[in-house]
This record gives C-alpha cells, sequence and structure tokens, in this order.
C-alpha cells in the first residue's frame, strides 16, 4: 500500500510539473531561457569553485611533485570543463535560433 502511495504521489508531480512549469513561465520558451541561465549561473559557481581549489593545491604542494601534479590535473579537468559547458551552452543558443 505504501509503494503504491508513493507510485500515485510521483504520477501527481510528474503530470502537473509542466502545468506548473508553464504557468511560472507563461511560455515554453520563457520556460527553457529561465532554466538556461539559472543553469548557467550554477555552472559559473561551479567553475569558480573549482578554479580556487586548484589554485589552492598549488599553493600548499609545497614543492611535492605528486601534490603539483594532482594540483595541475585540476587545473586541467576545470579548464576542460569551461570549455564543455560553453560548448553545451553555444548548442543550446544556436538550437534555439535556428528552431
Amino acid at each position: 500500500m505504501k509503494k503504491l502511495s508513493r507510485i500515485f504521489v510521483l504520477f501527481l508531480l510528474i503530470t502537473a510539473l509542466p502545468t506548473i512549469s508553464y504557468a511560472i513561465a507563461g511560455s515554453i520558451q520563457e520556460l527553457s531561457d529561465k532554466m538556461a541561465k539559472v543553469m548557467w549561473t550554477v555552472f559559473s559557481l561551479i567553475v569558480v569553485i573549482c578554479m580556487l581549489v586548484a589554485g589552492i593545491l598549488f599553493l600548499t604542494s609545497g614543492g611535492d611533485p605528486e601534490k603539483i601534479k594532482t594540483a595541475r590535473l585540476a587545473f586541467i579537468w576545470g579548464v576542460v570543463g569551461v570549455a564543455v559547458g560553453i560548448i553545451a551552452y553555444s548548442i543550446i543558443e544556436i538550437t534555439g535560433k535556428l528552431l
């Protein structure tokens, strides 16, 4: 019985969420614009945090080659993440303009 009620609540949420989202935004285009803006803000915060962590790892390495290697990898993967995020956002924008 408990499982059935959970499924029912999940079904209600799934069916009501588009209606609620549409009521908040007004249109699908506005909703996607708002979601993209929120995701871009979250992405920017994550990038700043990753770069700060990489910088702190560099500063606290103390000349130890293994720690410097770890810091360098953290920085490189941070830059890769930035590139992927920018490409993903660009694809969304280009697709939105074409459609």
